[in-house]
């Protein structure tokens, strides 16, 4: 596909430039392994306090790099398929967006005047523009969007007959949800928490914030995998010498996500009171019908690499898997794709407790949950965006990737770091060990009281594999940024590895026309939020928040001075006396 060089340079910038911001996210991340493991019995480090640091781990890798991605994913998938680009509009005025508010974000962070967390709703509170420079990147994705939809109109109009693309509906499966989900959180960003921030309002309601953020929360979650999956179905059957074994469950899989994706972010609110019971039962009844698509996905994957498997010379009932193109420079995107795939299966099992009404209860607050999105978040998502983003830059760029066998060993290293991480993390969970805790301040410090010897094993297990993966990260940092500071030496093109369907399968209408889809998901979505939204107003209102200091700790440890001071003023008037 012919495109100009402002197309090309706006892709470039969007893989450059979060990777750039990745290094900050993937310290952090080791830095947080530390802390746990009580290696570090400090509250910071480097002038980065933990929570600082917290923060900028969850957002950057979870909200910047992976809205970047499938942005920019996004745009070549449009250029590979439908041969266009979008208008200049909107590829200009998403990047300028999406990087401005990206760098106010991490600079806010940096200065330590946003550290609420990735869950950003009261009663903790950033700066004004922290949730200014939020909005500026949802909104600079819709842009994308937008555009990719003014091309599908032409290309429709030019081709009546042919069907969409698998990874073209999947796309716009993904930013059909994203858009509407997203439109909670801007309103809550922009209405709600940039007004009480600046100090307009005084009064705020919490449970409001909560819901209004996981409106958009979970969905982010499929956001984020739905890139992935387009990758399984259109290019891992490609790169592993195969073909995709169907081409219609892959569609009904896109569209089931559609439709399920929007109305389960409730399963976040479990323990929240003023939720019904009745709300929570449908909710994890809709949850549970997400492993529907994705049960779908791994019998399709699977199948399609068995085929390839089979067509390298592969014989008896699991020889296929010898077959397939492990440790191959020449295929190192297979490497990114099954690792995350082998991740995958724990991060779906485990995200079944997570789900249950009852079981939740068991594991809410503690290791275990970052255990299990690791599996999932650190896992398929994180490796196919390593993978594809040097592929992308590579090709968009017209230079060839430096230091190949290093980049077809990342994955590998990376895996075996995710999955001793989010073991420990799982394993302390279960024993009750909390997330979002500088343990080294008290639980893995011996000098602490509050010591506890039975997590040590499992923090030194989550620091192990915290260490791997950031090893991982840098190996892959050199052979990225060493190719992206090269010279150019070939052509530069917008493409794509593109899979075959291994059969020509029937035209069923109701998986190429997403009208229906979105009037369930509608539908769904209004079934959830409306009696939901009732009770929060019914049970709860805006209240005067109690947490101005930067951190709720430094109040709490304020008061308790002050208490302690008045108690032995108390007891030396009683002496006198």
């Amino acid at each position: 596909m012919e495109s100009n060089k402002t197309f090309k340079y706006t892709i470039l910038i969007g893989l450059f430039v979060p990777m750039v911001l990745f290094i900050l996210g993937a310290y952090n991340g080791v830095m947080q392994t530390l802390y746990r493991a009580g290696v570090l019995h400090e509250d910071s480090f480097g002038g980065i306090n933990y929570y600082q640091g917290l923060t900028m781990h969850g957002v950057i890798n979870a909200i910047i790099l992976t809205t970047f991605f499938a942005v920019i994913f996004g745009h070549v998938t449009m250029g590979h398929y439908l041969k266009k680009q979008p208008p200049k509009w909107s590829y200009l005025g998403s990047i300028i967006l999406m990087v401005f508010g990206s760098l106010l974000d991490v600079v806010l962070m940096a200065m330590g005047r946003a550290q609420a967390l990735y869950t950003f709703y009261a009663p903790l509170k950033n700066s004004p523009f922290f949730y200014l420079g939020t909005s500026l990147l949802i909104v600079g994705s819709w842009l994308a969007f937008f555009g990719w939809i003014v091309i599908y109109r032409e290309w429709r109009q030019e081709n009546p007959d042919k069907k969409m693309p698998i990874a073209v509906l999947g796309t716009f499966v993904n930013f059909t949800m994203w858009f509407v989900a997203s439109l909670p959180v801007a309103y809550e960003s922009l209405v709600i928490l940039m007004p009480w921030s600046a100090g307009w309002i005084s009064d705020i309601n919490v449970p409001l914030t909560r819901m209004l953020f996981w409106m958009f929360g979970h969905p982010l979650v499929y956001f984020w995998l739905l890139p992935a999956y387009i990758a399984f179905y259109t290019v891992l059957p490609k790169v592993s010498g195969g073909k995709l074994y169907s081409g219609n469950a892959a569609r009904l899989a896109f569209l089931l996500f559609l439709i399920l994706s929007t109305p389960v972010g409730v399963h976040h609110q479990f323990s929240e009171p003023v939720l019904g019971q009745d709300t929570k039962l449908w909710v994890t009844v809709l949850t549970f019908g997400v492993s529907i698509p994705s049960f779908m996905t791994a019998f399709t994957v699977g199948a399609s690499l068995e085929y390839a498997g089979r067509k390298n010379g592969a014989r008896g009932l699991l020889g296929w898997m010898g077959r397939l193109p492990w440790f191959l420079s020449k295929n190192y995107l297979f490497g990114y794709f099954i690792c995350g795939l082998l991740l995958f299966i724990f991060g779906g099992l485990s995200g079944i407790v997570n789900a249950s009404y009852s079981l939740n209860q068991m594991v809410h607050n503690t290791g275990w949950v970052p255990g299990h999105f690791h599996m999932t978040v650190a896992g398929p998502v994180l490796l196919v965006i390593l993978g594809m983003s040097i592929y992308m830059y590579s090709k968009v760029a017209g230079k060839p990737i430096k230091m190949l066998s290093v980049v077809t060993i990342v994955p590998y290293v990376w895996m075996v770091g995710v999955a001793l991480l989010s073991h420990g993390l799982m394993a302390g969970g279960l024993m009750g060990e909390p997330r979002r805790t500088n343990l080294g301040l008290s639980y893995t410090d011996p000098s602490s009281d509050m010591f506890n010897k039975h997590w040590v094993p499992t923090t030194t297990v989550t620091m192990i594999g915290g260490i791997l993966m950031g090893t991982a990260a840098l190996l892959y940092f050199i052979a990225f940024f060493s190719t992206a500071l090269s010279k150019q030496t070939e052509a530069s093109e917008i493409v794509l590895p593109e899979s075959e369907e291994l059969h020509e399968e029937k035209r069923i209408g109701i998986l190429h026309n997403m009208r229906p889809w979105i009037a369930v998901s509608i539908m769904l979505t209004m079934i959830t939020y409306v009696p939901s939204l009732i009770n929060v107003f019914k049970y709860s209102k805006p209240v005067e928040n109690k947490f101005d200091a930067t951190s709720p700790v430094n109040e709490m440890k304020d008061a308790t001075t002050k208490n302690a001071a008045t108690t032995i003023m108390n007891v030396e008037d009683e002496k006198v006396n």
